[in-house]
């Protein structure tokens, strides 16, 4: 006479019934879950679910590639930050300076003889550094403007000199082309 495993251990006093029944309803509701989870969706919930997941990882790679445009934006940032940092002109004191339009305002900052005229023959440029303004040489600006083309500040050169219309009351006087403002 074989008895189940069960029996023997209730037979042996080392289980009560109630747990007996306890390990049955486990094993039953187990077996029910396992059950379910074999089942297949229906069609339309599993082309629905594969267009949710469809739906999200569009918004992830869209949400990857905003975190790594700025991620980019920010290093070339700090790029260009170091680049205008060890190649400026130092700042000088002086009574005379150089004024510039930067968008619809006029800055200025001081400079000596020389580097307004290394400005004006366009061997320095001004780019924007740290919320103010720095001279650097003209080939680091093109360094700058290939990063980011809004650091660098525009300068108008002077346009070559038409000549004077037949008309004009002026000809016969000279501009002067030191004139400061």
């Amino acid at each position: 006479m074989s008895l189940s495993l069960r029996e023997q251990l209730l037979a042996a006093g080392l289980v009560t019934k109630k747990q007996v029944q306890k390990t049955d309803l486990e094993h039953k509701q187990q077996q029910h879950g396992q059950k379910k989870k074999q089942l297949p969706p229906p069609p339309d919930k599993q082309a629905e679910a594969q267009r949710a997941m469809a739906a999200k990882s569009a918004r992830d790679a869209e949400l990857n590639r905003v975190h790594r445009e700025k991620a980019e934006r920010k290093a070339r940032r700090a790029e260009i930050r170091q680049i205008v940092e060890q190649n400026r002109v130092p700042r000088i004191e002086s009574e005379d300076f150089f004024n510039f339009v930067d968008g619809n305002k006029i800055h200025r900052f001081a400079v000596n003889p020389d580097v307004r005229e290394r400005i004006l023959k366009g061997s320095l440029a001004i780019v924007r550094h740290n919320g103010f303004y720095a001279l650097v040489p003209t080939d680091i600006a093109e360094r700058v403007r290939e990063r980011d083309a809004t650091f660098v500040v525009a300068l108008d050169q002077p346009a070559a000199a038409a000549p004077p219309a037949e008309d004009d009351p002026y000809k016969d006087f000279a501009v002067p082309d030191d004139l400061v403002w």
